[in-house]
């Protein structure tokens, strides 16, 4: 995974705070802080292109090149911080790692196969959750773990402690959480009126009661 991990390019940022962070982002800079194995942490700026690029397909493992230092640093992104909307990444967080440290990451979970229970009329795949957090070393974290859900039908759910994990792993998240199920839609009949109802609720309202209730009075006047 060394290898293959991606090199973000970065230089220390020599001021940090909110105005200067704000600034670093107009000038297409991502701010970021690497921190850990008992180093002091060191305020950067990446390239904001390159960095969401590699951020956004999900990779979590990068090689750091910080200009003028000559040495890459792995790192494991730890966090993200979001805009006031939810949208746009404006800062990141790296840790600084080896190959062989345990470390707690979250993965994302790929449903394969064309589950045997979509073939009910009105089934339909539900997928609630999506990534589970495990701990394992470094060098085993997978970018995603795949789930065939070619046996699934409506009476067994997949739960996250049937998500298949790299060896040496251990599932962090709740074992009980729904990956996958098959739900059926029954469809609800709207109820028909019977044909006396229908009659009963055409035929006009009867106010002959009320039409002697007016007229008695004039009865009496005419007495008087």
């Amino acid at each position: 995974m060394h290898e293959k991990s991606p090199i973000l390019t970065a230089t220390i940022r020599p001021k940090i705070g909110t105005r200067y962070a704000q600034r670093t982002r107009k000038q297409g800079g991502l701010p970021a802080v690497m921190y850990g194995h008992g180093q002091d942490p060191v305020a950067l700026t990446l390239d904001a292109r390159e960095a969401l690029r590699h951020i956004n397909k999900g990779e979590k493992v990068f090689q750091v090149e910080i200009e003028g230092k000559g040495e890459k640093q792995l790192v494991l992104l730890k966090a993200v911080q979001f805009d006031y909307l939810g949208t746009n990444i404006v800062h990141a967080d790296l840790a600084r790692a080896s190959m062989k440290d345990r470390v707690h990451s979250r993965v994302s979970i790929h449903l394969v196969g064309e589950a045997v229970g979509l073939k009910v009329a009105g089934a339909v795949l539900i997928h609630p959750v999506t990534e589970v957090e495990i701990e394992c070393p470094l060098e085993s974290l997978p970018d995603y773990v795949e789930v065939d859900v070619t046996a699934l039908d409506e009476e067994h759910p997949i739960t996250a402690a049937k998500v298949p994990l790299p060896e040496g792993a251990k599932l962090i998240s709740d074992k009980h959480g729904i990956v996958a199920q098959i739900v059926v839609q029954q469809e609800v009949e709207e109820p028909t009126a019977e044909a006396g109802d229908v009659e009963a609720q055409a035929a006009p309202e009867v106010i002959t009661a009320k039409k002697d209730e007016e007229e008695a009075p004039k009865a009496d006047a005419k007495k008087k």
